[in-house]
């Protein structure tokens, strides 16, 4: 602090300092409250309140096309009748559809609306709780529109049905805004256990793969009755983490050899060429560059090309299957946030240390793991941090890479509660806890390498 103030005055400290703060709190603090909110509220379709707006909804639809249909069916009838798979008296009308059954069996056509306005509606409960009903929890009547009784009856209970669901629901949600909004049960389905059928041989086979073993090792697969159950959310969080480990492993294996050969065991002059060939292919775009990947592996691409020609394969390898093709492609993508940080650490290194630990007769592993890797460390850990929360987080590159031929990464399943399923709520507490549990790792990670976040400020 004293040093910044010495370095760039009071004014310009401050601004640093506010300009930090405001950086924080619009982009890291108020998102995270927001989706915290969020993912602690019970989405609205979960409520009581909304079974009974949507049968009210139901009601004065089904009203409304029978309203309809009875002026149809009033008008006299002119030139060729159109022949219906209902009968030759059910002209269509509104949102009715026809219906199968024969002519004199109904009275009127198939109704989605009016067959869905019962007062015995399902209400949402959450796993492991016993069904419930509106009419049983509330105490209405039991009443259903039949497409069987005349048009006048089944106007009439629709108004019935319409009015109690109308005053329910204004009662109901006089009664929830009273309530505690928050709930758990969102985070709570991350580790709900879904039912998997399958065959008994099937079972067997499947309960026979390593994957699996591990899975009910560790609480994540399990049988229950004679049937298999699997926590379908933790699952795909375990195996996003390890992908995105692995992944970062690799980067790091890759980057360290590179960084090291461009940093101290290469000429100034020659390096720049070196770097040039790093930064040159990020001149294009992220998503034309993992497009690019899809040229190379397709069934018909570069290298199934090349193995057919040079006659090693006789069918394309399905290389959008493999997982290995998703751990390379995301290596290629982020590769940079990994070499940059520990280039950046390991040029501050004297080459004179190098030179004298050879001298004294230690080899090239003993100088790397006395001298070079510790100096190294605080750039190998930026590095690391950077690599791994961009592997966790990716999107992209597993799904254009695997278009769905592989399971999806937790991103992916995120995205799906989001914008693929009306289930926002459950979709922020999957990207809170996600959150939790990656800044977690980052954590454990640091204080496995000993590295403080002052020591990030020598990663220039």
């Amino acid at each position: 602090m004293n040093g910044l103030l010495r370095g760039y005055g009071r004014g310009l400290t401050l601004a640093f300092f506010a300009a930090a703060a405001l950086w924080g709190l619009m982009l890291i603090v108020l998102p995270q409250l927001t989706m915290l909110e969020r993912a602690m509220t019970a989405p609205a379709r979960a409520l009581d309140s909304s079974a009974a707006q949507m049968l009210m909804r139901d009601a004065r639809t089904c009203i409304s096309v029978l309203e309809g249909y009875a002026s149809d069916a009033a008008k006299p009838s002119s030139g060729l009748a159109i022949p219906s798979l209902s009968g030759p008296a059910a002209p269509s009308s509104g949102l009715a559809l026809p219906s199968a059954s024969g002519a004199g069996t109904t009275a009127r056509p198939y109704i989605l609306q009016c067959d869905r306005a019962t007062t015995h509606t399902a209400l949402v409960r959450s796993a492991g709780e016993p069904r419930a009903w509106l009419d049983e929890t509330y105490g209405l009547p039991l009443l259903s529109v039949s497409d069987s009784a005349p048009i006048a009856e089944q106007k009439a209970t629709a108004e019935e049905i319409g009015a109690l669901a109308r005053d329910l629901y204004g009662e109901l949600k006089e009664r929830e805004a009273k309530a505690n909004p928050y709930t758990l049960e969102n985070f709570a389905t991350l580790a709900s256990a879904r039912l998997i059928p399958q065959s008994d041989a099937r079972r067997a086979e499947e309960n026979a793969r390593l994957s699996n073993r591990l899975l009910a090792l560790i609480g994540l697969r399990f049988e229950a009755d004679g049937q298999t159950y699997e926590r379908i959310g933790l699952v795909t969080l375990t195996r996003t983490l390890v992908q995105a480990v692995i992944a970062t492993a690799l980067a790091l294996l890759l980057c360290y050899p590179i960084a090291y050969k461009v940093a101290l065991a290469t000429p100034p002059r020659r390096a720049v060429w070196l770097f040039l060939g790093l930064v040159i292919p990020y001149a294009i775009v992220e998503l034309m560059r993992i497009y690019a990947w899809t040229t190379i592996i397709d069934n018909a691409g570069l290298l199934n090309g090349l193995l057919q020609w040079l006659g090693l394969i006789g069918e394309p390898i399905q290389f959008k299957r493999f997982p290995g093709t998703v751990f390379l492609v995301i290596v290629y993508t982020y590769v940079l946030f990994m070499v940059f940080p520990i280039y950046n650490v390991m040029s501050t290194l004297d080459r004179n240390q190098i030179e004298a630990a050879r001298d004294l007769g230690a080899s090239p592993w003993r100088v790397h793991r006395r001298i070079i890797i510790p100096h190294s460390k605080p750039g190998i850990a930026v590095g690391t941090i950077a690599t791994f929360m961009l592997a966790a987080g990716a999107f992209s590159v597993p799904r254009i890479i695997s278009r769905g031929l592989q399971a999806e990464w937790f991103s992916q399943t995120i995205y799906n509660k989001f914008f693929e399923s009306p289930n926002a709520n459950t979709g922020a507490a999957y990207s809170f806890a996600y959150t939790l549990v990656c800044f977690a790792l980052v954590a454990l990670f640091m204080w496995l390498m000993r590295t403080r976040l002052k020591d990030f400020a020598r990663v220039q």
